[in-house]
């Protein structure tokens, strides 16, 4: 790493939460298959105080973790010789997709799959075809437990999925969503935040949450500048992320939503040569507007790493020390909680600052 100090390098802003928090991005997936109730269980062990589920639809309606719809990456749907002609391409939120879909899965077929590793290139295989694909029911009761074991309520901040695609297949989430966190007893008081990358649901929930659900709040999720919500998209609108992260858009956004989430590059960019850049005006502008800031995603492998803090020089190094000085930076900058892929490391960086 180079002896570049954060304290010196860049400017200070305090967080707007009382209390910065380590969010378990879909788990602990640097240590685990994501999405798995093992994922979840190792990010609460090692101290995260939230843990995230990306939420997508069954064929059968139910609601299901896995980071995408298609499947084909991170379960052996492709050694299954009965779901063989299952494999499609779709059109996901305008892009061309090739490979096996949830909603064309019932639960119980689902149920006969088993997770594997996103990456295997970089992490660990060895529990490939060990995990099921949990629905969201079972994520709240496995969570709930959990948090009894380590004494203290852990929250989960689930992401609504192509909300819009999915709408359009008529299989909305968001009623849906409501209902099941309303049935367990555990999320009518533990905390959850929800997320989107669209804008129209997170509107429509908070018009349906009121106040009545003081535990459950809205996290707009953030993507590169030049790009649009799908929802916009579609509804023929021209407002990008880049403009919602304008002062203005801030305010905006605001009014339905208790933070964002975007990149941790829009915080912090890095340079031409993979070193951290200047830090933009986001912190300060999004606190102005009352909005914390939850950035994604800060992972342990030296390739996701800025090169300020790379150990050696292969990309694949698994380096603790080098992500827990780039989240540090990121704290003195003032963010109010974070995803990472390993929590255990998160708590330390806040422990050692």
């Amino acid at each position: 790493m180079s002896a570049m100090s954060p304290s010196t390098a860049f400017a200070h802003e305090k967080p707007l939460a009382a209390k910065v928090l380590v969010i378990g991005h879909r788990g602990a997936p640097a240590l685990r298959p994501e999405h798995t109730l093992a994922s979840y269980g190792k990010a609460i062990a090692d101290g995260a105080d939230f843990v995230e589920p990306d939420l997508v639809m069954t064929k059968d309606g139910v609601m299901v973790a896995r980071h995408e719809n298609e499947i084909g990456g991170t379960t052996d749907v492709a050694d299954h010789p009965e779901f063989a002609a299952r494999k499609t391409t779709k059109t996901i939120d305008g892009h061309a997709e090739t490979g096996w879909f949830t909603e064309d899965f019932t639960l119980a077929e689902l149920k006969t799959l088993r997770t594997r590793e996103r990456l295997p290139q970089l992490r660990s295989t060895q529990y490939d075809g060990e995990f099921q694909v949990p629905t969201l029911d079972e994520i709240i009761d496995f969570v709930a437990a959990e948090s009894a074991v380590v004494g203290h309520p852990v929250g989960i901040i689930p992401e609504i999925k192509h909300g819009s695609y999915f709408q359009r297949l008529g299989l909305p989430m968001e009623d849906q969503l409501l209902a099941t966190l309303a049935a367990h007893s555990y999320t009518r008081t533990a905390p959850v935040e929800i997320q989107s990358f669209e804008i129209a649901n997170l509107k429509y929930l908070r018009g349906k949450l009121g106040k009545a659900h003081p535990n459950i709040r809205l996290l707009q999720l953030i993507d590169d500048a030049d790009q649009r919500p799908y929802d916009v998209v579609i509804a023929g609108d021209k407002l990008s992320y880049g403009q919602m992260l304008k002062p203005a858009g801030l305010h905006e956004i605001a009014r339905y939503a208790d933070a964002i989430g975007p990149n941790i590059e829009a915080i912090i960019p890095r340079t031409a040569d993979g070193h951290l850049g200047t830090p933009t005006a986001l912190v300060h502008d999004a606190h102005a507007a009352g909005l914390e800031l939850h950035p994604y995603t800060f992972r342990p492998e030296n390739q996701f790493l800025a090169k300020d803090f790379w150990q050696g020089s292969d990309p694949k190094t698994f380096n603790e020390a080098g992500l827990i000085a780039q989240i540090r930076v990121y704290l003195d900058a003032g963010i109010d909680a974070f995803f990472v892929d390993d929590p255990a490391i998160g708590r330390k960086a806040l422990a050692t600052r």
